[in-house]
């Protein structure tokens, strides 16, 4: 555990350099948001005829098909706001970055990613993959569905969520072999998707869209990420990150703003 920490805070501050040019830590995160867009995409086109059918097995291939998205994020390489939101947080309580280069990496992350997932919802738009029956009426269902939640519902399904996707990127770490950190990565995603728990960057993709194809607005994207961006910072970053720096031993370099 404590070897998972340190390799934590060694990504932490890999980012923290990255920080240092920022065109290209954004660019890097308009790719993440374009990759988690491409699991939304798979998504409508490959379960909405499922949906459309109304099969039982609906909750399981969404979650079976959707993790290819975060698949790409780790194996590419990108910038993605809910496992930046661990690893920065490890960084900063372990003294080897600092609250501003967590805070600097969310925001950028947060804009890049929102920046990506529209332009690759832009494109797909164009393309008329999502434009079936089926596919339209399977998107306008589940931005309807988010839409209807109550923020507490919100904030409580984004702690859930980014609590499993840190997990399994906290496992992604320990894992030996790509075909184990692609198991490992694969199951707590699968989880969150077929419960319906709440991601904000794939709630990003998926509004963009629903507002391109015309059934929601901006103002409802804006809405929903209001509860499940501090949400996905809770169980990504406290209940993973904190809990794991905690548990694992790890002894502080300096002060809080030391790496500043």
């Amino acid at each position: 555990m404590a070897q998972n920490v340190e390799a934590t805070s060694g990504q932490a501050e890999h980012k923290a350099h990255d920080l240092g040019h920022p065109p290209r830590f954004f660019v890097s995160a308009v790719l993440a948001g374009a990759y988690i867009a491409i699991g939304e995409v798979l998504l409508l086109v490959a379960v909405s005829p499922f949906v459309a059918n109304g099969s039982a097995a609906v909750k399981l291939l969404e979650g079976a098909v959707f993790p290819i998205a975060l698949t790409i994020v780790m194996f590419a390489g990108a910038q993605l706001f809910t496992s930046n939101v661990m690893v920065m947080l490890v960084g900063a309580l372990s003294g080897r970055t600092g609250v501003g280069h967590l805070l600097s990496s969310w925001a950028l992350c947060l804009a890049g990613n929102l920046l990506g997932a529209f332009a690759f919802g832009a494109m797909v738009h164009a393309s008329g993959v999502t434009s079936t029956p089926s596919a339209r009426a399977m998107l306008t269902e589940m931005v309807h569905g988010k839409i209807a939640l109550s923020g507490g519902q919100l904030f409580w399904r984004a702690v859930l969520c980014n609590m499993l996707v840190c997990l399994g990127i906290w496992m992604f770490t320990r894992a030996r072999g790509d075909g184990a950190k692609i198991f490992v990565l694969w199951l707590p995603v699968a989880v969150f998707v077929a419960v319906g728990f709440e991601h904000c960057v794939a709630n990003m993709a998926l509004f963009s869209l629903a507002i391109l194809d015309g059934p929601v607005s901006f103002g409802d994207l804006f809405r929903n990420l209001m509860f499940t961006v501090p949400g996905n910072i809770v169980g990504g970053g406290l209940l993973v990150g904190a809990v794991y720096w905690f548990a694992g031993g790890a002894r502080r370099e300096g002060g809080l703003f030391a790496s500043e």
